[in-house]
């Protein structure tokens, strides 16, 4: 099709252009030609992966798809969990609901203290009685004085209280009938209702910072570095030993705080809290960003392992803000506790580093008056 076109240039306008105009159309042409097969290239080929991480592809020989990001639409695409599982830490703060079951169990039901029960007998009536299982799990019955309720079953009690009055009466034919019972349960429900105040029946708790919390009936359970599904099966299993008939749902209200701090050649060094997933740069944007003069060929950022020994690395943010790759290794996300430190200038070894920040006290990090040796602590290159 290109050369039919560079054919009738020559044909009509051979006899009227020189040499130079006619080279000119011919290249005007192929350039065309050029661009509009590289447009069709780009718009059908997929896009090579990115060699850094497998999600990420460089879609920068493509058209940007600016329609999704009209005006108004500042929610933009949907973003990934941030963390596969949460587990419960220390200032976690939790809103436990609390629901009846109504479920049918399939043990039999045990009198407690505080239910009523009635107490007949088809033989006497004068020995009916309805009474309530006192503190001490007793009740009192006429000719017989205190017996022992708590703890017995319905079928249990009558049998007991049936033999002992077969000493006054041939056939005492005697019957016990649950009134008022699951009393636990209810006191479980007064401690925690709500229904006058913000409503339902929860119990606000928040992680002490030995790791546990306290709830009605239970008492103190450890729940750091629990799930919210591992927690909740462990409160379930707790008050089916001692409460049945309730399950409780664990709610995140807030979490904990987390912090990222930012020290060097920023405009605002200090404490910045994590309320979502942060890079290194959005860390040194809140702290107002470099000042003139950093060394960002080498950030440096301090962390704790899980065994709480000191590691550090160094990255470059040169590739990252001059865009000369799609995913940047050097733009890492930051976790809680992270110290993240821009230099002023190069740094030739970690001794060197720790000495000069540290020791020497040129950002007024941490007053130490002696130098301290991190090799062996230190992941720095």
């Amino acid at each position: 099709m290109w050369a039919t076109l560079i054919f009738l240039i020559d044909a009509k306008f051979g006899g009227r252009l020189s040499r130079h105009g006619i080279a000119a159309l011919r290249l005007a042409a192929l350039l065309l030609a050029a661009a509009f097969t590289w447009s069709e290239s780009a718009n059908s080929a997929e896009a090579p992966v990115c060699g850094n991480c497998d999600c990420c592809r460089w879609e920068s020989v493509r058209t940007a798809n600016w329609r999704a990001y009209a005006q108004g639409e500042y929610i933009a695409r949907d973003r990934s969990p941030h963390v596969s599982e949460y587990r419960l830490r220390v200032g976690d703060e939790l809103d436990l609901v609390y629901r009846l079951t109504r479920e049918e169990r399939p043990e039999p039901y045990r009198i407690n203290v505080g239910d009523e029960i009635l107490i007949e007998s088809m033989t006497d009536p004068t020995l009916d009685r309805s009474l309530i299982v006192q503190p001490d799990g007793m009740i009192t019955l006429r000719l017989l004085g205190q017996v022992k309720a708590n703890g017995l079953t319905v079928a249990q009690l009558g049998e007991y209280v049936e033999d002992a009055y077969k000493k006054y009466y041939n056939a005492p034919t005697i019957t016990v009938t649950p009134v008022k019972v699951d009393t636990k349960l209810e006191d479980l429900r007064a401690a925690v209702d709500r229904r006058m105040g913000l409503g339902g029946q929860s119990q606000i708790a928040r992680v002490t910072p030995e790791g546990s919390i306290s709830l009605p009936g239970i008492g103190w359970i450890y729940v750091q570095g629990l799930t919210l599904a591992e927690l909740q099966q462990e409160l379930g299993e707790r008050y089916a030993e001692l409460i049945p008939g309730v399950e409780v749902i664990p709610v995140i209200v807030s979490w904990a705080p987390r912090y990222v701090y930012v020290l060097g050649e920023v405009a605002a060094p200090g404490r910045f809290e994590l309320t979502g997933p942060t890079t290194i740069l959005q860390a040194i944007a809140m702290a107002g960003s470099w000042n003139n003069g950093a060394y960002l060929d080498q950030v440096v950022i301090f962390r704790r392992d899980d065994n709480w020994r000191l590691v550090a690395t160094k990255v470059d943010l040169r590739a990252a803000l001059r865009g000369k790759t799609p995913c940047p290794e050097g733009e890492i996300w930051l976790s809680d506790s992270d110290v993240v430190i821009v230099p002023k200038g190069p740094i030739l070894e970690a001794t060197d580093f720790i000495e000069l920040v540290f020791t020497r006290g040129i950002y007024g990090v941490m007053p130490f008056s002696t130098s301290y040796a991190f090799e062996s602590l230190s992941g720095l290159p």
